[in-house]
């Protein structure tokens, strides 16, 4: 039988990268209560500002779109991996699976996308306070946030038209999800290439979106110099905010997908952990840090006391 008529034979994925674990039922039941604190932190967070016309402002619209990425970027893996841990689930279709690694794929991407454009709403609201309005209204946030997706659709294109051609060699995937790399390596091909185009994408992603967040930070830092005691505790609570959830998304990235390139070596366990970490970390962190120490939703009367956080 030929390569390729057995991979038109393919119908599922084995997920094996659980098979190590030695407490599965600890680590699902952790895993199920950080996804379901995750999530409807988030559904909290769009329904408030939806509910709330005073909250119809560019930096809420933000907020709400960032929930909405988080709840797609933590659903997309999440579920599957709790099945494996929990159920004992540890298939799934080869659709489902070309469908899981493009949605984390763009969920994953959108994150960057998202936390790039509040520092910029962050930095136009310090740098023009008084024109803030004026520059960016809500259709504008509305546009460049449809394009955003867009452009992070595109990222994620060449993907399944990679690997749905090609024959594959094995059912085991090595990972705990269907991710890119996991697929990839069942591939009856050298996936060494692939990987370095994946790679080359990422960089772009990560260089542009980084830098922009840095270079945003800078030019707030030199106007908090300038400005007065009380606007400095506003601008760097504000900066605080935001640069905890870029250091929850960035730093398992850069460890994972940048430090491993120039040498760094990591145990199958320890890059299990840290692509779980990157899809938990900043959808746990996200709904908490901007919404619900949010004072002016908090003033706005219909935040449950429980919710809040002094």
């Amino acid at each position: 039988m030929s390569l390729q008529n057995a991979s038109t034979k393919l119908t599922h994925f084995i997920i094996g990268g659980f098979d190590t674990v030695k407490r599965p039922v600890a680590v699902g039941v952790v895993m199920l209560i950080t996804y379901l604190l995750a999530v409807t932190g988030s559904l909290v967070n769009i329904l408030f500002i939806v509910s709330d016309k005073q909250l119809h402002k560019p930096m809420y619209l933000l907020i709400c779109n960032l929930a909405v990425v988080d709840i797609l970027y933590t659903s997309s893996a999440t579920p599957t991996m709790i099945g494996v841990l929990l159920a004992g689930v540890n298939t799934i279709s080869y659709v489902e699976c070309l469908i899981q690694m493009c949605v984390f794929q763009l969920g994953s991407t959108m994150e960057m996308f998202s936390l790039t454009i509040m520092a910029f709403d962050r930095l136009i609201a310090i740098i023009y306070p008084l024109r803030y309005h004026s520059y960016l209204t809500n259709t504008r946030i509305m546009v460049l946030t449809y394009i955003l997706w867009i452009v992070a659709s595109g990222f994620v294109a060449p993907l399944p038209a990679t690997v749905v051609p090609l024959p594959h060699c094995t059912l085991r995937l090595r990972y705990t999800f269907c991710d890119a790399a996991a697929v990839l390596r069942t591939l009856c091909v050298d996936p060494e290439k692939y990987f370095n185009e994946g790679a080359n994408r990422l960089f772009f992603l990560l260089f542009f979106t980084f830098v922009f967040i840095c270079l945003s930070y800078c030019v707030i830092l030199f106007f908090v110099k300038l400005s007065s005691n009380n606007d400095r505790m506003k601008m760097g609570s504000t900066l605080v905010s935001h640069l905890i959830c870029v250091i929850c998304l960035y730093c398992p990235i850069f460890i994972h997908a940048i430090l491993t390139r120039f040498g760094v070596v990591l145990t199958l366990e320890e890059r299990q952990g840290l692509s779980i970490g990157t899809i938990l970390g900043p959808s746990l962190v996200n709904p908490f840090v901007y919404f619900l120490r949010t004072k002016e939703i908090k003033k706005s009367g219909h935040l449950n006391p429980l919710f809040i956080i002094t």
